[in-house]
């Protein structure tokens, strides 16, 4: 019997989510994909509908009540997202569509204005295809090189490796803070402090840290973050960059058209000042609002109780799974070192067979590469199962997984 330390009422948590009352396949479900998208408390639901009943309107194009209403709520909502990083101002925060937009937006936007043929940027293997395709695109494009800082065998990134990648050349360093596959926390410190001394700028992938720990961008001191709503209990559709103020002022609007323009004439064009200059057209501001409501939720949980609680559950996750055999765990054993995210193989199960069987015992997790390929070529694997964790996770959903692969050997008369 797991004895849990609480750091706040998981029971009362799950409560306000509706979704997690229902019953799959006629079991209770246990749901371990919150990596890919978590789950909507009903704060954040009624928050989005509460706009769309009582105050949905255009912004920042009425002078009406509704509009006036829904611009507040929308800026309210930018306010409240620049609080929980520790951002200098609303206007480091842009809102995109996700973090994927976001770093495609960087690629583009800054890049290419920035960068010429020959200079380097430095990725990890750790990245996300989100993190790792728009740069590819761009070497193909303008002859810039890409490096890869390269794994340690515990999953770590080899920092040594780092200092000998790093070169005069380097203009841009982006790694993701957690990686999404082996949970692997990376300490942006030295990093990030050796790459300004080296003169390139920093972005970090805040995908995986952001919605699970305290996360301060000027603490951090990286030049861009990127991390997308529907991760940390808000809706689809809404993502948020981080930028200094100076770089995005000296970048070039990424999309174009409504209220990213201060002015047009019939032979000039003006851009609107930062955030907006990147926001063209109708925002995504129900969306926004929905987020700003998820920020509310877990800032009244507090992120140090959520990491403390994950940590708590992967400790507990590394130590049930390793006692069903023929489990094989991927990156650091150390539940601090890592985030709440478990990747593993089954002896003589394929992942995604393996998924299948878990989910008529109501169990969700997520099987493939998880858009990860080239780390899972570094894994020598071609596909992982992956459980995750959140605010709403308990430990009998990780006895139900550890159960549940006893029953997928069973039938697969696996011993």
């Amino acid at each position: 019997m797991h004895t849990q330390r609480e750091f706040f009422d998981v029971h009362a948590v799950r409560r306000d989510f509706p979704i997690l009352q229902q019953r799959v396949n006629g079991k209770p479900l246990v749901f371990l994909d919150s990596a890919a998208s978590s789950q909507k408390p009903l704060p954040v639901l009624e928050a989005m509908e509460r706009v769309y009943r009582e105050a949905y309107a255009n912004v920042h194009r009425g002078v009406y009540a509704l509009s006036e209403a829904a611009t507040a709520a929308y800026d309210e909502a930018r306010a409240k997202i620049a609080r929980f990083i520790g951002a200098p101002a609303v206007e480091n925060i842009v809102f995109t569509r996700n973090a994927t937009e976001a770093l495609n937006l960087l690629a583009y936007a800054y890049a290419r204005a920035f960068l010429r043929e020959g200079d380097e940027i430095l990725l990890t293997e750790l990245e996300h295809h989100a993190n790792f395709v728009p740069w590819m695109v761009l070497a193909r494009e303008r002859n810039v090189t890409l490096k890869f800082i390269p794994l340690t065998p515990e999953g770590l990134l080899d920092l040594d490796a780092f200092e000998r990648l790093l070169t005069e050349r380097t203009r841009i360093v982006t790694f993701a803070h957690v990686s999404n596959v082996l949970g692997t926390i990376t300490d942006p410190a030295p990093i990030i402090a050796r790459a300004h001394a080296a003169g390139a700028i920093v972005i970090v992938d805040g995908s995986q840290s952001v919605p699970h720990m305290p996360v301060n961008v000027q603490a951090m001191d990286c030049d861009f973050l990127v991390f997308s709503g529907h991760k940390m209990l808000g809706p689809t559709g809404i993502g948020v960059l981080y930028g200094k103020r100076a770089l995005l002022e000296a970048m070039p609007p990424f999309l174009t058209g409504g209220d990213m323009i201060s002015y047009v004439g019939f032979d000039d064009v003006r851009w609107n000042d930062v955030p907006l200059k990147f926001e063209a057209g109708t925002p995504a501001f129900v969306e926004a609002i929905g987020l700003g409501a998820a920020v509310d939720y877990l800032s009244a949980l507090g992120m140090d109780a959520v990491r403390a609680h994950e940590a708590q559950l992967t400790a507990y996750a590394l130590e049930r799974l390793s006692e069903v055999s023929g489990v094989r765990i991927y990156g650091p054993q150390d539940p601090q070192r890592r985030g709440g995210v478990i990747a593993f193989t089954v002896n003589r199960i394929h992942p995604h067979d393996l998924a299948s069987l878990l989910d008529q015992h109501g169990i969700a997790i997520r099987a493939g590469h998880h858009c990860a390929q080239p780390l899972h070529q570094r894994l020598g694997v071609n596909a992982t199962a992956r459980a995750s964790f959140y605010i709403y996770t308990e430990p009998s959903e990780i006895d139900a997984l550890a159960e549940g692969i006893e029953h997928a050997k069973r039938a697969l008369r696996i011993s």
